[in-house]
């Protein structure tokens, strides 16, 4: 550093040394080395950059910096969102609103009680009290929403009066009301403490001290214990599910790390696994979300199986006579069926745990989001060239085509920019345009490498573009992780893992999950007679034919 302080202060001089002009040029060669090392590296330092302050959009707009009203300027994020989520936002309850009448108009409030309230001195047919000529007729009711604050566990006091004869002794108690039913907890209880903690993150120990400062105590020990007995009750409708999952056309899986806390650390050598005896310390969440037709159903598991083991797990329930199912996952090799292991024509694996694999093209996408400071120009290219193809499957959705009509939609609007994507990326590789150890060079790789099942959806009718709709489900597990940290016991992690598949799934349907649990609880014995009867989408139309 001392050479370089004198060198310094020789240029300031303008009295540079013969052996000067080398240093210096040296120095410029290492600038250049770290410059382009740095570039190399942007995708991780882009990543970390978005883990400190976080990333708002990965909309083309916001990466390339264009101008909003391009056209192209989609994001894979936002494009492939459910057509129903973007009406309920947009629909807001149904009619415009003045100001001050809240995002939410009135028909949103499904889980709130309805209160008609009639005129006090008109019904219809009568006449008119202000022109005493014309007669009223029945309007559209105007409609108040009031909002109150309450526990989510509430609880009431009974205080049933007590007579003592002052002669004999005999004791009259009042009756206990018919309100006040025949068990502590209502059937609502364990429905709420399952939907704060598997369906909101809330521990067990936080609502302890949230029910303790509104007065209503509720230990965290009880609420494991009705939560437990609710679990035990919903066991049969879970391997139901399960096995209804097995049916689907598209089966959409991920995964993200857990805690169990009996399989780390010394406690592993207590509770070992076949799987820990193996060697395998790694804990998983899986998230499976299979679709057939307009249902989809939601799946969790937290064990040491990755993602492809659980759905084999599942598939393994499939009916032998339906066809294999489009199978939606990354390009890590754990995520992929076993049953896609192996040859296809082996004997020893069963029709029903064959898939045809599609891979995500959002994971695709993001590789060049990652880089695209670096390289603006050739991400750009990738980036308005995909927007285009997500532009098209929200066109097919819009208009509602069927899978074979959405097929032939892509065919026509979608294939000519994939070949000529295809066709760029193989040049930018082959004119050495582009360095393929790069970070861009290995975006390209990627793309190239997975080209055929990441454009399965050119091919296959039904196959999706992503597979954003089993990341978002697995947000579920992700929050609870961030907010109790782990599981203790892998019991725990079943209890939690049918929670949120119930939940989930009553999410996905647009059915209220904490109905649905609730009748779960208070018709245990029906539930366990006829599961089939009590799924999300089936228990409505079971309670409304019950004697």
């Amino acid at each position: 550093m001392s050479d370089l302080d004198n060198i310094r202060r020789r240029v300031e001089a303008k009295e540079l040394r013969e052996e000067d002009y080398a240093t210096i040029n040296a120095m410029i060669d290492s600038y250049v080395t770290l410059y382009h090392a740095v570039g190399d590296k942007a995708a991780t330092i882009a990543r970390l950059r978005k883990l400190c302050f976080g990333s708002k959009t990965e909309k083309t707009a916001a990466v390339l910096g264009t101008s909003s009203a391009d056209p192209t300027a989609t994001t894979s994020e936002a494009a492939s969102e459910e057509s129903e989520e973007a009406s309920n936002a947009k629909s807001g309850g149904g009619e415009s609103r003045g100001k001050g009448h809240g995002r939410n108009g009135a028909d949103r409030y499904t889980g709130a009680e309805k209160i008609e309230v009639p005129h006090p001195t008109l019904q219809p047919g009568d006449a008119c009290p202000e022109c005493e000529k014309g007669t009223v007729y029945e309007a559209k009711p105007k409609t108040l929403v009031r909002l109150v604050g309450q526990p989510p566990i509430g609880g009431k006091v009974y205080y049933l009066q007590k007579l003592r004869c002052g002669l004999c002794g005999q004791i009259f108690t009042a009756p206990t009301p018919e309100a006040a039913g025949e068990e502590k907890y209502d059937a609502t209880v364990p429905a709420m403490i399952a939907l704060l903690k598997y369906g909101s993150g809330m521990p067990f120990n936080r609502e302890e001290r949230l029910q303790g400062m509104v007065g209503v105590p509720l230990p965290a020990s009880t609420q494991w214990d009705l939560v437990h007995t609710l679990a035990e009750h919903a066991e049969p409708v879970y391997e139901e599910l399960i096995r209804e999952a097995a049916q689907g056309d598209v089966v959409h899986n991920d995964d993200t790390t857990a805690r169990i806390l009996e399989s780390m650390g010394r406690r592993a050598e207590q509770f070992a696994t076949d799987e820990k005896k193996k060697g395998r310390k790694g804990l998983f969440t899986s998230g499976i979300v299979s679709t057939r037709e307009d249902r989809r159903i939601a799946l969790f598991f937290t064990g040491h199986n990755h993602a492809g083991e659980n759905l084999t797990h599942v598939l393994s329930r499939r009916a032998a006579e339906l066809d294999a199912p489009i199978q939606m996952c990354d390009a890590l090799s754990r995520n992929v069926c076993s049953g896609n292991t192996v040859a296809w024509g082996s004997k020893n694996i069963p029709a029903e745990l064959k898939t045809i694999v599609a891979h995500c093209l959002a994971h695709g996408r993001r590789q060049f989001v990652d880089v695209a400071d670096s390289f603006p120009e050739e991400c750009g290219h990738v980036l308005k060239a995909l927007a285009i193809i997500y532009k098209n499957d929200a066109d097919s959705r819009e208009l509602k085509h069927s899978p074979q009509e959405r097929l032939a939609h892509h065919q026509t609007h979608s294939r000519p920019t994939m070949t000529e994507l295809k066709v760029w990326l193989t040049q930018q590789l082959e004119d050495r345009l582009v360095e393929r150890n790069s970070s861009l060079g290995g975006a390209i790789v990627y793309m190239l490498k997975h080209w055929d099942r990441l454009t399965l959806f050119l091919r296959v009718p039904g196959a999706p573009l992503d597979n954003n709709i089993c990341e978002r489900a697995l947000k579920k597990a992700i929050l609870h992780r961030k907010n109790a940290l782990f599981y203790k016991t892998h019991r725990g992690a079943h209890v939690g893992d049918l929670f949120m598949s119930l939940i989930h799934t009553c999410e996905l349907g647009g059915m209220n999950p904490f109905d649905y649990l609730t009748a779960l609880e208070r018709h245990a014995a029906a539930v366990a007679a006829n599961p089939p009867a009590w799924l999300p989408w089936t228990y409505q139309e079971t309670l409304a034919s019950a004697p």
